[in-house]
């Protein structure tokens, strides 16, 4: 669920009642395979964008933000750690094509997960990562779709650093925790309050006072 013009406020229809029953199986036989999607060719392109733009920088810590949207969150998150390298990824040309922001950050068009495999594969890590309202896909069929239930999801440990998701369905919050113990990301679950909205999908659901829930792990490597 990554922001867009059109932002749907209305309670999420779900025909689960609790996390799904198929949760740790899932987790774990992703944990026991080795994920091997070809990795789309814009998705190679945008990581060596990151790689020459990381260099210019100096290296400095990385500041992930998975499933960007417009990019309101990245440069949010470039304003909170100026002294980091922030670069905001979505698959969609769309959404990204709608920032008005610019300097200090970069937004890329990319599929995330396969732009994880990179990361790891190049031996970098990840300080921060952000997944700030993913497509919760609430139907019990689409556990499969949700970043947890995803087979890239156990790369995430391996990328080190601290990772933050936030959801206004607490199904996918609980789930996700769970999902990240059992790949060896431990946190803590928490409602919170916004304050100043790091997205769109916040602003909209606090000014609607929807519970939020945020998970804040930390990787074990």
């Amino acid at each position: 669920m990554t922001e867009d013009a059109q932002i749907s406020t209305a309670p999420l229809q779900t025909d689960q009642q609790g996390p799904h029953p198929d949760l740790a199986s899932v987790v774990r036989k992703h944990l026991e395979t080795t994920w091997c999607k070809p990795v789309p060719e814009h998705t190679k392109r945008a990581f060596d964008t990151a790689l020459t733009w990381l260099a210019r920088q100096g290296n400095p810590p990385l500041v992930l933000d998975s499933f960007c949207g417009t990019g309101m969150s990245t440069a949010r998150l470039a304003e909170r750690y100026p002294d980091a390298a922030v670069i905001g990824l979505d698959k969609s040309a769309h959404r990204l094509a709608k920032h008005a922001g610019s300097g200090g950050y970069l937004l890329l068009r990319a599929e995330c997960e396969p732009f994880w495999l990179l990361l790891r594969q190049a031996s970098l890590n990840v300080a921060r990562h952000y997944m700030l309202y993913p497509n919760p896909w609430p139907k019990a069929s689409q556990l499969k779709r949700r970043v947890h239930g995803h087979p890239a999801f156990p790369l995430l440990e391996s990328l080190g650093g601290t990772l933050e998701l936030r959801t206004n369905w607490s199904i996918f919050a609980e789930e996700f925790a769970s999902a990240s113990a059992l790949i060896g990301i431990e946190g803590e679950l928490e409602t919170y309050s916004v304050t100043r909205p790091w997205s769109l999908f916040e602003k909209k659901y606090g000014e609607r006072h929807q519970e939020l829930w945020r998970f804040r792990g930390q990787c074990s490597r």
